[in-house]
């Protein structure tokens, strides 16, 4: 198995289960205090570095997609720690997020097809 899809096979479903449990449970996202925003952030940065650090190729296909959300990751990760009153206090309204989280289970759906289901 490649890289990109073992590390998609990690990702791919991970992403499918947080967007789609953060869907479902989008009531709790109103009382989370700053130090499980910075918590998050921590995780999502380790997340994020343990991905570029295994897959950091910007060619072509859908290996790419690893790469992004990778990055991706890391940025989000650092901006809500050094920031996480900000952002707090910056989510998008509900249709916002509910469009960020479809995003995220599309890419997430892409990843686990091309882990577990392609040759």
């Amino acid at each position: 198995m490649t890289e990109p899809r073992r590390i998609a096979g990690l990702l791919g479903p991970t992403l499918v289960v947080l967007s789609v449990s953060e869907a479902i449970n989008s009531h709790i996202w109103a009382t989370v205090s700053v130090t499980q925003t910075y918590l998050a952030g921590s995780l999502w940065f380790v997340a994020g570095l343990a991905i570029i650090r295994a897959h950091n190729k910007w060619t072509g296909g859908w290996p790419v997609l690893v790469t992004f959300v990778g990055w991706l990751a890391v940025l989000g990760g650092l901006f809500r720690m050094f920031a996480p009153e900000f952002a707090q206090r910056s989510v998008p309204n509900a249709s916002v997020v509910l469009g960020i989280q479809v995003v995220l289970l599309l890419v997430g759906l892409v990843l686990t097809f091309k882990a577990y289901f392609r040759t």
